[in-house]
């Protein structure tokens, strides 16, 4: 897969979601393995109006590339100018979000309802990429619901445009994350498309991370929910890809070590109690499986200093220790 400078060969991307892709995250995924990683969405319309918030969810580390910011919108002046704005960051690709499903973006006539005016998604698209130095991306859906799925239409209008690459999340917008994820598309999107596909949407674990490419001809996948607290899931499908055999899961004291790690870069970038409030999603994923976990968690959602859980998460490591030895 070629897009811009970049060449990856089997591509396991981050894929951008709100509340969640931040610096943080992005820094440990890229560690473990992710090949690119995309920054939560960032609305064009508070871009231009230097929002300082949507200017630090765009704050590029050097150890992250490479690195894609994602901007919606459904002005095209307004998705111009921001994506002007994108190439001070420092990003490498610049990705158009026109899936989003949340009812509130789709009210303001963005994200996936820009899927019911493909010509008009097209139109934005083609003007940002006539004025954007960086390459552009675009992320969508299969279509409005079952009765209007318009994605083969749409990814030509959008080839056509000059987008570099195109991923699709396989479901509908009505579906939102529910459902199965229609993988058959992305075989007859790559028969019609020569710029490269990449598959969003039920790839949990390693095997369907094979599956997928071995089924749909894929150029890269992407993972978003089953990287939430398992940032892990990178490395295991890089390992599998490369050795060919089962990857091991990390051990308990590997999962708390870097539940720790990743709260403390939330604290440093975001301070207290911010940093410790918007961690809480992870927890579930860093002790998921972990024996008698779910006291543990309930603790720590509650504690309100860095010191409190690092002492609890350690008290229950050694725990964990002990158990293994019974």
């Amino acid at each position: 897969m070629k897009i811009g400078n970049l060449e990856i060969e089997r591509g396991v991307l981050l894929a951008p979601m709100e509340g969640v892709t931040d610096l943080p995250f992005r820094l440990l995924c890229r560690r473990m393995g992710a090949d690119i990683v995309y920054t939560e969405f960032i609305a064009s319309e508070a871009l231009i109006r230097d929002s300082v918030k949507s200017f630090n969810k765009m704050s590029i580390h050097p150890d992250e590339h490479p690195a894609a910011v994602q901007i919606f919108g459904g002005n095209t002046e307004s998705m111009t100018l921001s994506a002007q704005i994108v190439e001070q960051s420092g990003a490498d690709i610049l990705d158009l979000n026109y899936g989003c499903w949340v009812p509130k973006v789709v009210k303001g006539n963005a994200g996936a309802a820009l899927l019911k005016e493909p010509e008009k998604m097209a139109e934005i698209t083609r003007e940002v990429v006539k004025k954007s130095k960086l390459p552009v991306t675009v992320k969508t859906r299969l279509g409005w619901d079952k009765n209007d799925i318009s994605i083969l239409g749409a990814a030509k209008m959008l080839e056509d445009s000059g987008i570099q690459a195109l991923t699709v999340h396989c479901r509908t917008r009505d579906m939102g994350m529910q459902g199965m994820a229609d993988w058959s598309w992305i075989n007859r999107l790559k028969e019609i498309l020569s710029i490269p596909v990449i598959l969003n949407g039920d790839i949990k674990n390693y095997l369907d991370a094979e599956l997928a490419f071995a089924q749909t001809g894929c150029d890269a996948i992407m993972i978003g929910r089953a990287a939430v607290g398992n940032p892990f899931i990178f490395r295991q499908i890089k390992q599998y890809f490369s050795e060919g055999v089962p990857p091991a899961e990390p051990t308990a004291e590997e999962k708390i070590g870097c539940c720790l790690e990743h709260l403390r870069m939330m604290i440093d970038f975001k301070g207290i109690p911010r940093g410790l409030r918007e961690f809480r999603k992870h927890y579930s994923g860093y002790l998921k499986g972990l024996y008698n976990s779910h006291p543990v968690r309930q603790e720590v959602v509650v504690m309100d200093s860095f010191d409190e859980i690092c002492d609890r998460l350690m008290k229950y490591n050694e725990y964990l220790t002990q158990h293994e030895k019974i």
